[in-house]
């Protein structure tokens, strides 16, 4: 999908080490328009569908991550197309939540409304020390709508994510991190360099282990316990028919842990 002007908003690459780049590419904020979400659907499906990829970095370039969403394109909009709109927006970014691969949000400047939602779909954040985060959509007079109110109080616990969102107020990286909002704070300059270490750490791995973990992990917070338990228990009887179980215990039994060679 592409604007009028037949420009992509949204680039992948992947480098040799399995790692995969989603990009946004709309100056000067990011601002998420409904052409922007859905080529992030599209880029979802791409890496999630590749075996080469191996593990996913979102960035949003060296000036900010992504700004929010793009308040003129919805200013109009009313609550008849709004109840018809919601589920796509939900699930565009629920796609990038799905991927069955490690994802780390590598965040410079902004990461405001929707930009924060989008960050909250990856299993890690890298923020730079400039960066700002917030859920602001309550001074528009309404909520987040793309996982804000879901997934933020599973990161940061219920009453954190009642201050930002009731609120609207920003926060610095340093709050950030003492939150639980993000996993790192760095230079600027650092931030998707930083990130990609990251995944190249995780691409080394066995794929299908990794992925099982983080659909027991995701399922299981969506449920029970003792529904979570047996999605772990489906899942870790599952990777004894994978050839990466072969190798991992063979490896552990001729050479101790963490010498193994996953293919």
């Amino acid at each position: 999908m592409s604007d009028s002007a037949g420009t992509r908003l949204v680039t992948v690459e992947t480098t040799p080490q399995g790692v995969a780049t989603i990009r946004l590419q709309r100056p000067p904020m990011n601002a998420l328009n409904r052409q922007l979400q859905e080529e992030l659907r599209d880029a979802a499906a791409q890496v999630a569908g590749d075996a080469d990829v191996r593990a996913v970095v979102i960035y949003g370039g060296e000036k900010v991550f992504a700004a929010g969403a793009d308040v003129k394109e919805f200013a109009a909009q009313d609550h008849a197309f709004m109840s018809r709109d919601a589920n796509r927006l939900t699930s565009a970014f629920d796609a990038l939540a799905r991927i069955p691969k490690p994802v780390v949000a590598a965040v410079t400047g902004y990461a405001l409304g929707g930009g924060c939602e989008l960050a909250l779909t990856a299993d890690f954040r890298i923020s730079a020390d400039n960066a700002r985060w917030g859920q602001p959509e309550i001074l528009l007079g309404i909520i987040p709508g793309a996982g804000g109110t879901q997934r933020l109080p599973r990161l940061v616990g219920p009453a954190r994510a009642k201050d930002l969102i009731y609120t609207g107020r920003f926060v610095d990286a340093a709050e950030a991190l003492e939150i639980g909002l993000v996993d790192a704070v760095v230079p600027a300059s650092e931030v998707y360099t930083t990130a990609v270490e990251m995944a190249q750490k995780f691409a080394k791995g066995p794929a299908l282990a990794i992925a099982a973990a983080k659909q027991a992990i995701d399922g299981g917070l969506d449920g029970d316990l003792a529904s979570g338990l047996r999605l772990e228990s489906t899942l870790f009887a599952s990777l004894f028919a994978t050839e990466d179980r072969a190798i991992g215990v063979q490896s552990f039994l001729d050479n101790g842990p963490g010498k193994a060679r996953f293919t």
